[in-house]
Order: C-alpha cells, then sequence, then structure tokens
C-alpha cells in the first residue's frame, strides 16, 4: 500500500545514520557539515577598542578646550593617564585606555589653532563609540554546532578565534546507475527509435550539487543478471539512486534484481502525483532510492524526498523542507484526490505554474526555479492566492518541521 507523504518524509528523517568524520582545514570546509560542537576560546573584541577615528576624553571634560597629549594606532599597547581637560588622538580598532569612556569621531571635532580641540557635539553619552571586550562574542560562545553547514562567514569567525582545523562529515557516497535497453547515454549515437536517458544526468549533477562523492556505474542492459552486477559493485555506498523499472512491465527487471541481492523494503509507493512508483529500502548499510522512469516526477520525486535523504546522509540538522510564501500569479486548476507536485517560477512576489508538466517531459525544469505541493482536496486556486514555494535550485531548509502544502 502506498504510503503518504508526511509518512514518507518522516520515515527518511527519522533514519540512523552515522556519517564519520575527517580533519580538514578551515579553508576546504565550505560546503561542508560540521562534526563537533565548537566554542569560543577567545572574547570578541579581545579588549575596548575604538569604533571610530576620532579623540578619546573623559565625559566630563566635554564642554572644555582638550589639550592632545597623545596618539594611540591599532596595534599600539600604551599606558595613558588622562589628567583634566586633555584627550588622545585615536584610531579605529587601537586600544582604549581606561581613563577615556567617551570617543568623539573626529569629524566632530574642531582643532584649534593651538592643536588643542573643542568637541562640537555635546549630546555625546558615556561610553560613546567605544567597543568593550566580549561584545561580539563571548568566551563560552558557541561558534559552531555539530550538524551544521559551514559558509564563509563561519569561517570568517573560525579565523577569529584562531582554529586552523575543522572535524567536518565525510562526503555521503552515492552511486547512481541507469537501466534500460532503449534509453542512451548523451555521447552514444542513437536511432530514430531511441532516445536520450536524461535521468542519470540529472540526479548525478543534483547530488554533487549537495556535495556528495558521487559514482557513474553505468548502464545496465535488460536483464537480471546485469542489474545484479551493477548494484553487487555499489554496495560499499551510502546510497544508490536508479531510475525506471518498477513498474510492472515484462522488461521491467530492477526491483526483482534488488529482491534477489537482500533488499529489505521500508516503503513502496508515495501517494502522490506525479512519481507514485517510487521505491526506498536499503541492502545491508546501503539505501536505495528507486525512482520513477519518466523524466519529470524523477526530478521532482527525489526534490520532495531525496534531498531530504541527501541532508540526513551528509549529517546534517537540517533535513526539514523550508518554504517561502507567494502570491499565485494565474488561477490554477487541479485534479484533486493526490498530493500534487507543481513546478513553476517564482519571480520574487508571484508564483507561476509551468503549463508543460507531464510526468514524461524534459523541459519543464530548467524553466522552474521552484514548486508548491497542492493538498489532495485542491481542486482550484485563485489568482492572488497565498501558496508555499519549495525551492528547487537553491538551498533552503529548516530545522523543525513545517507544513509545506497548499490548502484551498
Amino acid at each position: 500500500m502506498a504510503l503518504s507523504v508526511n509518512n514518507a518524509l518522516k520515515i527518511i528523517s527519522e533514519l540512523s545514520v552515522n556519517p564519520k568524520f575527517e580533519i580538514i582545514p578551515i579553508e576546504e570546509s565550505i560546503n561542508r557539515i560540521c562534526a563537533q560542537d565548537i566554542k569560543a576560546k577567545l572574547a570578541l573584541p579581545r579588549f575596548n577598542n575604538s569604533a571610530m577615528d576620532g579623540y578619546g576624553f573623559k565625559l566630563q571634560d566635554i564642554e572644555k578646550e582638550l589639550k592632545v597629549i597623545d596618539s594611540v594606532f591599532a596595534g599600539d599597547n600604551k599606558d595613558i593617564n588622562l589628567q583634566e581637560a586633555t584627550c588622545i588622538k585615536i584610531m579605529t580598532g587601537a586600544v582604549v585606555p581606561d581613563d577615556v569612556n567617551v570617543i568623539a569621531p573626529k569629524e566632530n571635532c574642531q582643532i584649534l589653532e593651538n592643536g588643542n580641540i573643542i568637541v562640537k557635539d555635546k549630546n555625546l553619552k558615556e561610553y560613546s563609540h567605544i567597543r568593550f571586550v566580549g561584545e561580539d562574542v563571548n568566551i563560552s560562545d558557541k561558534v559552531l554546532s555539530k550538524g551544521d553547514e559551514i559558509n564563509f562567514a563561519n569561517v570568517t569567525l573560525l579565523s577569529s578565534q584562531g582554529i586552523s582545523y575543522i572535524n567536518v562529515y565525510k562526503r555521503p557516497k552515492i552511486v547512481v546507475f541507469s537501466s534500460g535497453e532503449e534509453l542512451k547515454l548523451h555521447y552514444e549515437k542513437i536511432e530514430d527509435h531511441q532516445i536520450y536517458n536524461s535521468n542519470t544526468p540529472t540526479l548525478l549533477t543534483r547530488c554533487k550539487e549537495f556535495n556528495c562523492d558521487v559514482t557513474f556505474i553505468g548502464q545496465a542492459r535488460d536483464s537480471i543478471k546485469s542489474l545484479e552486477e551493477l548494484i553487487t559493485n555499489s554496495l560499499d555506498a551510502d546510497l544508490i539512486v536508479t531510475s525506471g523499472g518498477v513498474s510492472v512491465g515484462d522488461a521491467d527487471f530492477t526491483n526483482e534484481a534488488f529482491l534477489n541481492l537482500g533488499f529489505e523494503q521500508i516503503f513502496k509507493g508515495i501517494e502522490i502525483k506525479p512519481g507514485k512508483p517510487t521505491i526506498f529500502g536499503k541492502i545491508k548499510n546501503t539505501y536505495i532510492l528507486n525512482l520513477p522512469g519518466n523524466p519529470l516526477a524523477s526530478a521532482l520525486i527525489f526534490e520532495v524526498f531525496g534531498k531530504v535523504l541527501l541532508q540526513k546522509l551528509l549529517g546534517s540538522n537540517l533535513i526539514h523542507h523550508k518554504t517561502i510564501n507567494a502570491k499565485l500569479g494565474t488561477n490554477l486548476k487541479n485534479k484533486k484526490g493526490r498530493i500534487t507536485i507543481i513546478p513553476g517560477l517564482f519571480d520574487g512576489e508571484y508564483f507561476f505554474p509551468e503549463d508543460k508538466r507531464l510526468p514524461g517531459m524534459v523541459s519543464t525544469l530548467s524553466k522552474s526555479n521552484c514548486m508548491i505541493a497542492l493538498n489532495e482536496d485542491v481542486s482550484f486556486l485563485q489568482k492572488e492566492a497565498e501558496v508555499k514555494l519549495l525551492p528547487i535550485n537553491w538551498k533552503f531548509f529548516r530545522k523543525d518541521y513545517k507544513d509545506f502544502l497548499t490548502y484551498e
């Protein structure tokens, strides 16, 4: 019996995976998943420093003519005591002496002929333009958590803590292969009665976009033996992704080949369109995702379920779909009965469903940057209706589960 969409996602999100880690330089950690909790060992700033180029003095002297007794540059380490009606010239980032409790930007000061200054802005408050120890980061603040995806800003923070190497989860190994002698790879010559295989390159590149270690191991002939050879050769992977061969046709051997090798079915079929004939299971420690053969159906099912599975295998703590609220750009009719995935284009405010969206179509996703998932009872949505967008060609996940279906 086919599984509901939410139950299928729940099963995938609750899989028990234990990714291994490796140690790499922080400069190589972009888009990798952090495998450790990291806390700050240094406060930022490490010392009270000036936020402006200007003059530092005691606030009680703000009405007085001030004598400049010294200059402090970033990197200086000076012990300066301020007497009454004195100040220092100070640069951005320089250590603020203990006696200074306010800094006036240089543009708010008038330099007199005798070299003294007058502060023109009399509204300055105590500690104006002073950055304090720990104002940015305190010692023991969380810098990164296990499961966080590392970006350039994280590298900035890590380097500010003097951290050069970091534990990250190893990239999951993904194997993709294709089946069906009627399909030819894009570099092969085809006859008039044959078509090119677009599913395999789609799945290969999509997994690469998610920073996985992806391998293509070839195309099986229409025989159980050929399929078994490819599968056996792939059982060192974390995940095998393939498409087609899951219907009831005489030449659809994929499912049988998996079963012969000890395939444990986790679910078969999902109450969704397109893409109901989707199978998920495992052989020993290798998960198997067998997608529909129709190109659009295969790609959309991977967007809904395959991406969540990849996030899980990557070790990310962000595994649930995150949505963007938008308005529908046109009236939308739908045949209700099952949750329906509709790809389309989001222009920043409105979502426009793609007209060509039959399961076997190839061009649809090249014109789409997102999709919506209509609840099973939706038959019509009027223009301007609010919809929940699921991004296709950019990552957008959340930590906790949130309903992403659009209701009438």
